[in-house]
């Protein structure tokens, strides 16, 4: 507990941890945002969908090229240009009236998204003393994780009981006031990106990343169609509240399932425990089809999230093993790139499936999508061997440290 008490005593780390709230929240209440006011302005579910998948695939494809310029130029002005930008784009969208509007808003939105982010992590290591990083990750980690549990609950209450144009002006004073705050710390003029030499593979040259982005298509298209299988099922059945909490009880599962994992990273091989968690992670979504939008589908949903949250753990250790040298921010941000892209496509598809035949076929899709990403990366394990050992020290830290890229 000491070493916790010296970091959050650490008056940057504090300014670090609260003036990056905001944003993170604001991103944890987004999605939701731009379905509610799209699904009551139209009535359709369908085009709901559409336009956050159009959102996800905007933001998703520019993940790898924010994380390319902030390695090679720095974070300050793509960081305060895009808060601005993105702020008055949220309002602009809130405004929008027909299909059309709507969908066209949402994905100029995704295009202009700030790396938040992309941001913090690496100012922790201009924040802190060295053995204090790894206490800072997991610090801040868990304070991206709660917005995990209050976003998607602060978005459903608000757009049902006032209006979903209240959450997306929510949304964008909390970007705007973030991402302002952040872009004020000292820090950034300490940071600066890393070298990468002539000799360095490319990214896409990569085989073993080339193997983690074929598993993100499968992976992001079968959580896309279930991100917005949720809420669709929700709505149908009249009980549009409980999307919200079906959100949250998955956030608190992969908080505690990452705490779990982190804790017994140090004693076992990052792929070996990858793929007994993969297989584990696939038997416990069969039963997903199956549920109803109440106690059945949190239970299912609360053990799957168990075993994502120590999955993530050690899929950025893998990752973190096997990607070329100096790309310590793009690396993540490509394999986002992809796995993102599909999770719109899923969530555009989903939406499609959602409102003309079932939202359960949504889930049987998220079902077959895991099961084959599950082949892939088993099948495939033998690009991976970089990571099938205890990982070092300096490696943990670096695995704990892109833990803090998922959410752009």
């Amino acid at each position: 507990m000491s070493r916790y008490s010296q970091v959050l005593s650490n008056k940057s780390g504090q300014y670090l941890l609260i003036s990056s709230f905001p944003a993170r929240l604001a991103y944890g209440m987004i999605s939701l945002s731009i379905f509610f006011k799209v699904q009551q302005t139209t009535g359709s579910i369908a085009i709901a969908g559409l336009a956050t998948g159009a959102n996800g695939v905007a933001g998703a494809t520019t993940a790898g090229l924010r994380g390319s310029i902030i390695d090679k130029f720095g974070m300050k002005t793509p960081l305060r240009s895009l808060t601005l930008v993105y702020a008055l784009l949220i309002l602009l969208f809130a405004t929008g009236t027909t299909s059309s509007e709507l969908v066209l808003f949402a994905a100029i939105l995704g295009f202009f998204a700030p790396p938040i982010n992309l941001t913090i992590r690496p100012l922790w290591k201009v924040t802190v003393p060295h053995n204090e990083i790894r206490t800072a990750y997991a610090i801040d980690t868990a304070v991206m994780n709660s917005v995990g549990i209050f976003g998607p609950l602060i978005a459903t209450s608000v757009a049902l009981s006032n209006s979903p144009e209240l959450a997306l002006y929510i949304c964008s004073f909390l970007i705007f006031s973030g991402g302002a705050l952040l872009s004020l710390s000292p820090q950034l003029k300490r940071w600066k990106p890393e070298k990468k030499t002539s000799n360095d593979l490319a990214i896409w040259r990569t085989p073993a990343m080339r193997l983690l982005m074929l598993e993100g298509v499968f992976i992001g298209l079968g959580w896309g169609a279930f991100d917005i299988a949720i809420p669709a099922f929700t709505i149908l059945e009249n009980v549009p509240q409980r999307t919200g909490i079906i959100f949250a009880i998955m956030a608190a599962g992969n908080v505690i399932g990452g705490l779990v994992a982190a804790m017994v990273s140090r004693r076992t091989s990052s792929l070996a425990a990858f793929k007994k968690l993969y297989l584990f992670w696939f038997i416990f979504s069969l039963p997903l089809v199956f549920t109803y939008p109440n106690w059945s589908m949190m239970i299912v949903t609360a053990a799957m999230s168990l075993m994502a949250g120590g999955l993530q753990v050690f899929y950025l250790e893998i990752s973190e093993a096997v990607r070329p040298k100096g790309t310590a921010v793009a690396a993540l941000g490509w394999l986002w790139t992809v796995e993102g892209t599909f999770t719109a496509l899923g969530t555009a598809l989903g939406g499609f499936i959602s409102e003309h035949y079932s939202p359960r076929y949504c889930l049987a899709l998220t079902t077959i999508c895991v099961g084959i990403g599950y082949l892939v990366m088993r099948r495939g394990s033998g690009l991976l061997q970089a990571a099938d050992r205890v990982p070092t020290e300096e490696e943990d830290t670096e695995a704990m440290e892109a833990n803090l890229d998922i959410n752009k």
